[in-house]
């Protein structure tokens, strides 16, 4: 299999540490560019590498790789997207919400004979709810709890003028749907539009967000109830010291998705 070369939009949690792990080597894969916000910054830390790769803009990205890694906000995911699935290449979203803000995108990947790969995230549990989908879901819900800090910036807690800081005991701030809940909170609650897209859509998929002061570490439990099987898992990510809003399993899941874009051996459907 021939090496596939990626590229990553975004220096930040995410992207810099899927970037320093492509630097530093993985079978099958080459680091070939890069992208950011700040590209006086991006040009600064790229000088840390053992390997220089061009800072480029976003729309140029899918000329330099056959892969493109989106770790930015929300905001500007379409910049990212579309030129990558024009140019027909894989795809792989961070910004997961996103996509079910821009449905059209799946139909653009078709059209061009590319791939819209959403890695598992911060999540566990998507094989077998991919799985369940093939027969009938009667439930799925997601619980997600974080530290409230970690929360700041929703758009959904500002427009009703919560403050966080203020939150002194576990606090439910949010009760719908994943749709809903992406447009309300869009850098928190990728995972509960990863779980929409492997089970019944994001209607279907109920979501529950608490500001819980009493948990230091993001928490996400996932219930589901089908025709063929029944579970309730949970998870409790290490929030990033450089963004509380994702977990450090978040990058680490990305660069399992690439290796396994190119391993002789894939576990999992």
């Amino acid at each position: 299999m021939p090496t596939l070369r990626v590229a990553v939009a975004g220096l930040g949690a995410i992207g810099w540490t899927v970037v320093q792990r492509l630097d530093h080597g993985m079978g099958g894969l080459r680091l070939t560019a890069v992208s950011a916000r700040d590209r006086t910054r991006a040009e600064e830390r790229i000088t840390t590498l053992h390997t220089r790769v061009p800072v480029v803009a976003l729309s140029e990205l899918a000329d330099h790789a056959d892969v493109v890694v989106e770790c930015l906000p929300a905001a500007l995911f379409r910049d990212v997207a579309v030129p990558a699935l024009e140019a027909g290449r894989i795809f792989m979203p961070l910004s997961v919400g996103a996509l079910l803000e821009h449905e059209s995108m799946v139909e653009l990947a078709r059209r061009h004979d590319a791939r819209i790969y959403v890695p598992t995230g911060a999540l566990l549990g998507l094989d077998a709810v991919r799985a369940a989908a093939y027969g009938k879901i009667n439930s799925v819900t997601i619980e997600t709890r974080k530290p409230p800090l970690g929360l700041v910036g929703a758009p959904h807690l500002e427009e009703r003028g919560l403050e966080m800081a203020a939150i002194s005991e576990p606090t439910r701030v949010f009760q719908g749907t994943a749709r809903e809940a992406a447009r309300g909170f869009p850098a928190n609650v990728n995972v509960a539009a990863a779980l929409a897209l492997a089970g019944v859509g994001a209607d279907r998929t109920m979501v529950e967000i608490w500001a819980d002061p009493t948990v230091t570490r993001n928490t996400h439990t996932i219930r589901l109830d089908a025709d063929s099987t029944r579970f309730e898992m949970t998870i409790e990510g290490v929030p990033s010291e450089e963004n509380p809003r994702t977990g450090k399993l978040t990058p680490l899941s990305v660069l399992a998705a690439l290796q396994g874009l190119v391993a002789p051996l894939h576990v999992g459907t």
